[in-house]
């Protein structure tokens, strides 16, 4: 391609300034150059891919789904449930600071998010995919990859989709271009349209009972506590009693000792006088410890049994909660992870609830469980499987495929779903819930403020690989400026246990 330019460039140079049979020879020259045949040990010219301009469907678009990001063609396409809605050029990351390829979604919004470092960087509109730093978001685009691992959109392009894009939704960072295809297996979740209708109902009831179990086990508990406390007093005479009780037994075991050794008549009197007082001692406190055993026996008996009650009311109020869970989660789309690398299936819902730290909000991860894989030595690829619409029949999917294995169909015919856990997410499953089969583990980016964060490890990583760990608290989002143990914008921290700052130098400013 740049040979053709320079001599196209050459013969109107030549034309413009030679006589006119020079001219002529000169274009003739270019001519057969341009036409012959490449010698046989040429290297195949490099073909630049196609410009992506940014695009809308001529329909109204409904919400969206997925986001694909192909870093060959450097574009990112928008998805709704009908199919392409948006599309825009993109700038993905350098090398060494590669976008890294995988499955993610979206974890967090931030509309005029800035670096905690470098002079509060502008990335406007970002959507965080990844809690160490890679996320798209409002850039400038030069035409070619130039990022520190993010995926810069442009900006206009970036705020219109921010407020249509929620938490959870899917994001697909392919290495090449790739597509959703209409998919059908009889593995693939199919509901239940009575279970989905008594759902909300079902989370509302079990919500109310879950309200009811916590106000008893709080009443119940106070009831304990005040009975402990009404029986504190005989509990502390009664030890107070034991304590004296064994005290004179004591004492009578010293006077019978003395008594047995004694030798003389007035040794002997004396030590039968002290075993006297002594045993008198002995039965005197018997009898009252007795007696107030009996009289704190209602009460003692009154406060066990209270207690007793408030763990049996927690154990309620536990039971009842995890049921109004289960049933609210119901309520959100599902997503399952089935890796080949860990031979485990991994269950993840969106619970809304912000963390406790500050970033994001937490995803229920109660289900993990063995899986079988025929064939486990056997790559099988990395598919994403998505319920785009409900059916007359069930849900209607997709298909993406990403890595090298077998094909989508050929993927899902390896595994063998767990029933129990068909039983519980199936019945309810809804648009939105997906199914991913891979050759790899979950990233460690995975975590509670996360759905599930897979990168293809036959890929450079470079953006992701560059930047700390995330730790349990929310970290500062640089896109490749770096990370400082000092508190940022938002007091965002980073853990200075995973301080890898050796990687870090300061790039030249691109803003």
């Amino acid at each position: 391609m740049t040979n053709r330019c320079t001599t196209a460039q050459s013969t109107e140079v030549v034309r413009r300034w030679a006589p006119p049979a020079i001219a002529t020879l000169a274009a003739t020259a270019a001519l057969t150059a341009l036409t012959a045949a490449p010698p046989a040990d040429a290297a195949p010219r490099q073909v630049r891919p196609e410009h992506t301009t940014e695009g809308a469907a001529p329909r109204v678009p409904g919400e969206p789904i997925m986001a694909i990001v192909s870093i060959k063609s450097q574009k990112v396409t928008i998805y709704d449930a009908d199919g392409w809605v948006l599309r825009a050029p993109v700038s993905s990351g350098t090398k060494g600071r590669e976008t890294p390829a995988g499955v993610f979604s979206v974890v967090e919004k931030d509309k005029d998010h800035r670096s905690s470092l470098y002079d509060d960087a502008w990335m406007p509109h970002m959507l965080r995919i990844t809690w160490n730093g890679i996320a798209l978001h409002g850039g400038p685009l030069p035409g070619y990859a130039a990022s520190h691992g993010c995926v810069r959109m442009p900006f206009g392009f970036a705020e219109k989709l921010f407020d249509k894009v929620r938490i959870g939704t899917r994001v697909i960072i392919s290495p090449s271009d790739a597509e959703p295809v209409e998919f059908s297996h009889p593995a693939l979740f199919t509901p239940n349209s009575q279970a989905i209708a008594a759902a909300p109902a079902r989370a509302e009831t079990l919500a109310r009972e879950a309200d009811d179990a916590a106000k008893l086990a709080q009443q119940t508990k106070n009831a304990a506590a005040l009975a402990v406390k009404e029986a504190a007093p005989l509990t502390a005479a009664l030890r107070k009693l034991e304590l004296a009780k064994t005290r004179a037994d004591a004492a009578l075991a010293v006077a019978e000792k003395a008594l047995a050794a004694a030798k003389t008549d007035q040794a002997k009197a004396r030590g039968e006088d002290q075993k006297q007082k002594a045993a008198a001692k002995v039965e005197e406190l018997q009898t009252q410890l007795d007696a107030a055993k009996a009289n704190a026996k209602s009460k003692l008996d009154a406060a066990a049994a209270a207690q007793d009650a408030a763990k049996a009311a927690e154990t309620k109020k536990a039971d009842a909660a995890k049921a109004a869970s289960d049933a609210k989660l119901a309520l959100e789309p599902v997503s399952v992870f089935i890796s080949r690398a860990t031979q485990k299936l991994y269950v993840r819902r969106n619970t809304h609830k912000p963390a406790p730290d500050g970033g994001g909000e937490v995803f229920d991860a109660t289900i993990e469980v063995p899986v079988t894989i025929r064939n486990p030595d056997k790559p099988i690829g990395t598919h994403v499987f998505t319920a785009m619409a409900r059916t007359s029949g069930g849900l209607r999917w997709t298909a993406v495929t990403i890595d090298s294995g077998d094909v989508a169909k050929a993927a899902l015919d390896r595994i063998t779903l767990p029933q129990d856990v068909l039983d519980r997410i199936a019945p309810t499953a809804l648009p939105r819930s997906s199914l991913i089969i891979s050759d790899e583990p979950p990233h460690r980016e995975t975590n509670y403020r996360t759905e599930f964060v897979i990168a293809l490890n036959d890929q450079p990583q470079g953006g992701i690989i560059t930047r700390a760990r995330s730790p349990d608290t929310r970290v500062g989002f640089s896109d490749g400026w770096g990370f400082d143990n000092t508190p940022g914008r938002g007091r965002q921290y980073y853990d200075p246990r995973q301080d890898n700052r050796n990687y870090y130098q300061r790039p030249q400013r691109w803003w």
